[in-house]
């Protein structure tokens, strides 16, 4: 398969226009990773959420001009990495750490992925440990699972989410069952990542949102990427975890451009990230549709408004510490998601919001989702299709009415 790795872009240049009726809602020359050396820099490693906030943000992961992106980060320390390079480095940082960690999907090899994530990998670690496989999803996610039985710690790629559908029956009734089943005999620590969401005229099978899909598979963990820093972190983090866990990256973020650490670190897997506090609202998002809820954030703060931002992340089990401290300053919530409305991420943190929070509420929930609808391939109707910034600033406007 060709790889589309090319007409991917950033994600910021997305119109903030829409009809909808809101009402009805090798960084050329980096330093290898022997080279680079320091003391770890560990973000809540120790699985607890006892802070509603996450420590150093990063900020201006996304400017809307390269020219200001580089002013803001110029000064800082760290390198700098676009978003697919810090989840090889967080990749080959792991495969150096521990000989038991590999690699395998399609074209993952010496073509180094369709989206270059891992890029150099197999001459270093050679043909067994970033592994070539056909195109059949279900049979070396399968043997992943098996390998990671046997002690091996496998990273599997899909070349698109929408093709591990193929081997949603591995991943259900194996992958996560598997160290239930056994008496806890066996534990399984593989990690299934890949590029999802809706891209620019993709079309429909290579434009699925599918979180709510392996959101309902017991045993499995779930977390969504959505900066070069937490990118990484997330991805050293999944690897090292003993759980089954299944990472979503975007297809519009791989070209976002961050200053990362240089010493080594890795983020919670079950902790949200605070991106704004805010005192007004609180909004609730993740994967590209945080940069939709902060350009919208822009606007809102222009109009006298104080939205509190929290990238939820972890997409199972949710931090409802973080999301519990911040509704019950705010007293109001709106969610803001690609996934489809039906069924999606949006409706199961409702219902736990409404179940854990609801005497704090000022105001229904709101959750702002993408139409029931496959995406269309024409650019007009696939914006349609979408959450869109000014539905944004429309729905927190009638919120904080109320």
């Amino acid at each position: 398969m060709a790889s589309i790795f090319q007409a991917v872009g950033a994600a910021t240049a997305l119109s903030s226009s829409n009809s909808f009726d809101s009402k009805k809602f090798y960084l050329s020359s980096r330093k290898s990773v022997s080279e680079r050396k320091g003391s770890i820099f560990v973000v809540r490693s120790d699985g607890r959420m006892n802070s509603g906030r996450v420590g150093k943000l990063v900020t201006n992961a996304v400017a809307t001009k390269a020219d200001s992106a580089a002013a803001s980060t110029a000064s800082k320390p760290g390198h700098e990495l676009l978003l697919f390079e810090a989840l090889r480095e967080g990749l080959e940082e792991e495969m150096d750490r521990d000989p038991r960690v590999c690699v395998m999907g399609e074209d993952v090899g010496h073509y180094g992925g369709s989206y270059k994530v891992t890029k150099g990998l197999a001459p270093k670690y050679g043909d067994l440990r970033v592994l070539d496989t056909p195109i059949a999803e279900n049979s070396f996610t399968g043997m992943a699972i098996g390998a990671a039985m046997t002690g091996l710690r496998p990273i599997v790629e899909g070349m698109n989410m929408g093709f591990l559908l193929l081997a949603f029956n591995q991943i259900s009734n194996n992958c996560g069952m598997l160290h239930y089943t056994s008496g806890g005999q066996f534990t399984i620590p593989v990690v299934i990542r890949g590029p999802g969401g809706v891209g620019r005229q993709l079309g429909a099978e290579h434009s699925q949102r599918l979180e709510s899909y392996f959101q309902s598979i017991p045993g499995i963990q779930m977390v969504a990427c959505s900066t070069p820093y937490n990118a990484k972190g997330l991805m050293k983090a999944a690897i090292r975890s003993e759980n089954p866990v299944i990472l979503f990256e975007h297809v519009l973020l791989y070209n976002l451009k961050e200053r990362i650490p240089d010493e080594e670190y890795i983020c919670n897997l079950e902790e949200a990230e605070m991106v704004r506090p805010g005192e007004h609202i609180t909004i609730l998002t993740y994967s590209r549709m945080r940069y939709h809820v902060m350009q919208a954030a822009k606007t809102l703060v222009n109009k006298g408004y104080d939205p509190e931002v929290i990238d939820i992340r972890s997409l199972k089990p949710f931090d409802l510490h973080t999301i519990g401290n911040s509704v019950k300053k705010t007293h109001r919530v709106l969610i803001v998601e690609e996934c489809m409305r039906t069924g999606g991420i949006g409706a199961s943190l409702t219902a736990a919001i409404t179940e854990n929070f609801h005497d704090y509420l000022d105001a229904p929930i709101v959750c702002l989702s993408s139409q029931d609808v496959p995406t269309p391939y024409a650019g007009t109707l696939e914006e349609f299709t979408i959450v869109q910034p000014a539905q944004i600033v429309t729905a927190v406007e009638q919120l904080c009415q109320q």
